[in-house]
């Protein structure tokens, strides 16, 4: 499966939605709880942060400080100052629970998996292989698209 650009992120716990988001869009985001007040910190990924005093912290030298409380606003910045193109994305080739890539997945493979109406219903599914997680099409993916869509409007 295609990857997004490759950029990492490590978003704090403040923003938990926009690392959801950023997965969705195919980035490899980690989402790690603050320790000891301390932010989680992992060399080579863009630190995405709200906390305006970690100006004076010891972090990397790659970090977005995020001024919106809204998603779609936090999203568009990220993509907007790092100047990332709508070609460059690869939405749902990771999984929004662990952030491993998800892989294509045999019909069969997930019989007792998946409600019995979904089964009967799809016929395209996609694992991820760390947490097991399912996925298929479903209205939801209409709508994600759509928010997807938005953060390239003007």
């Amino acid at each position: 499966m295609k990857q997004s650009r490759e950029l990492r992120f490590s978003a704090e716990r403040t923003l938990g939605k926009l690392a959801k988001w950023l997965r969705i869009l195919g980035f490899d985001t980690s989402f790690e709880p603050e320790t000891d007040g301390q932010p989680y910190i992992e060399p080579g990924r863009i630190q995405l942060t709200r906390i305006r005093d970690r100006k004076k912290d010891k972090l990397p030298e790659k970090r977005i400080f995020i001024t919106s409380d809204h998603y779609i606003e936090q999203l568009r910045q990220v993509l907007q100052s790092l100047k990332i193109e709508p070609l460059e994305l690869c939405p749902f080739s990771r999984c929004i629970r662990c952030n491993h890539l998800i892989e294509m997945a045999d019909k069969t493979d997930v019989l007792g998996k998946v409600p019995d109406f979904i089964w009967e219903t799809h016929d395209v599914f996609h694992i991820c292989r760390r947490c097991n997680k399912i996925y298929w099409p479903g209205s939801h993916t209409k709508r994600s698209l759509d928010n997807i869509q938005r953060l390239f409007d003007d």
